[in-house]
């Protein structure tokens, strides 16, 4: 049986975005570069980790990964499939998912759908009582 290694999000400039979701996500960040990977992306003709074709964020011993891998087409349509955050208070979080440059595309009833710098949904739904993750 299969099992969930990464989530990968196709992009317009991955390190960007790799940066607003590592900032999102509690415990997560951008995977260091070491000068193996420095050396494997120069000799691609990539000189600046700015411009990585494919950026990685990730939380100590925690699954899934995210990937962010460049896509040169523009998101066009609703996302099929979205993460889903919990958090502590809505607003609270909310506030600040825009303050990395989330924006607020809905507002229901127990959750808000919000969009990342490039357009991708996803929600935020409130911890309830009882609830442990």
């Amino acid at each position: 049986m299969a099992g969930l290694h990464d989530v990968v999000f196709d992009s317009r400039h991955p390190a960007s975005l790799a940066r607003f979701w590592a900032a999102a996500l509690d415990g997560f960040e951008v995977a260091p570069y070491d000068e193996a990977e420095l050396a494997r992306l120069r000799a691609k003709g990539i000189f600046d980790p700015e411009d990585d074709p494919t950026v990685l964020v990730e939380a100590p011993c925690v699954r899934p990964r995210f990937f962010f891998q460049l896509v040169a087409a523009s998101k066009t349509v609703k996302n099929r499939v979205h993460v889903d955050l919990r958090c502590e208070s809505l607003s609270t979080e909310a506030d600040r998912l825009q303050t990395l440059g989330a924006t607020i595309a809905a507002e229901y009833e127990g959750h808000i759908v919000l969009l990342d710098p490039e357009g991708n949904e996803f929600c935020l739904t409130a911890r309830t009582e009882g609830m442990t993750s």
